[in-house]
């Protein structure tokens, strides 16, 4: 066996994760569904595993599979940031930005916000530089200095920082489709502190964003997690794979709930929402973090 994976298959396998199937991926891909297939297979053949469960009614990551797509996101992330930072290179002296965000607002905001700010300095201009990360270590990494602008989903904002509210947000309780709470209308919210969930690892937002709404009721989570994972996307596959419910940003999980992936559950008098939160080191945020976030405000308005 080769442990050495090939980026293509994971690039495929995870695609498959995001998009729910083979067929969307490979839309994404802008390749054949048999061409995703066989990179997949690929794959499982020099890993020695088995990455999907195969059936008429379509594929579904394996546990294993789950497993894989969770260690791929750091992998794939490092491959980006190596092809960034060489093309960075052709962009010798040009000023940048840079930028770290938790994972939902790096994957779902942010690069609309860079899209939107190009436009506005041209090709010419400063350049951003995106880190993703979860909110406790963007916090860190503004505090070090390695960047001039955070965006954090946490509602535990750092008084040491300035900071200023760019966004909301709703967490979600979603669970796969024919999970007992799929047709249950709404569930109890002690039904919820003592059911194990898929849940983010410590130092994330969208947990912490369930924890504080669970402590401002004077409760916490009574289960032990069915699975802790430290991507948005291996807790989706998870959920779909039938592990368990979990609590995830409506930004992550609208499209796979308008396209019956995964299903909403309404919880009994219990909501969660929180900010979305710009952080820079110092009271007055740099020229350059200045002008960004007047994008941003633009776009969100």
């Amino acid at each position: 066996m080769n442990a050495e994976p090939d980026l293509a298959g994971l690039r495929a396998l995870v695609l498959v994760a995001e998009e729910g199937s083979i067929s969307a991926a490979s839309r994404r891909l802008n390749v054949s569904q048999q061409s995703v297939s066989l990179r997949i297979r690929a794959l499982e053949t020099q890993l020695d595993v088995r990455l999907l469960s195969r059936s008429p009614r379509g594929s579904q990551l394996s546990p294993t599979g789950i497993l894989i797509v969770e260690w791929a996101g750091d992998v794939l992330r490092a491959a980006d940031s190596f092809a960034a930072a060489v093309t960075s290179l052709r962009a010798a002296g040009k000023t940048a930005v840079r930028i770290a965000a938790s994972l939902t607002i790096a994957e779902h905001l942010v690069p609309g916000w860079i899209a939107a700010w190009r436009g506005t300095v041209g090709a010419d201009g400063a350049v951003a530089q995106l880190q993703a990360t979860n909110s406790q270590d963007v916090i860190a990494r503004v505090r070090a200095g390695e960047v001039e602008l955070g965006f954090i989903e946490t509602p535990d904002v750092p008084h040491d920082l300035g900071s200023v509210v760019v966004g909301t947000d709703t967490v979600e309780i979603v669970v796969a489709r024919d999970h007992p709470w799929d047709r249950a209308g709404a569930v109890a919210l002690t039904e919820l502190t003592e059911t194990p969930l898929v849940v983010r690892e410590s130092g994330s937002g969208t947990r912490r964003a369930l924890e504080a709404a669970l402590e401002a009721r004077g409760l916490q989570m009574h289960a032990e997690p069915a699975l802790t994972a430290s991507t948005t996307l291996a807790v989706r596959s998870a959920v779909m794979a039938g592990v368990g419910p979990a609590a995830l940003s409506s930004l992550a999980v609208r499209d796979d709930v308008v396209a019956g992936r995964l299903v909403t559950v309404a919880v009994d008098g219990f909501t969660i929402r929180r900010p979305l939160t710009a952080i820079w080191l110092g009271k007055t945020p740099p020229p350059l973090v200045r002008d960004f976030l007047q994008v941003v405000a633009e776009s969100s308005s």
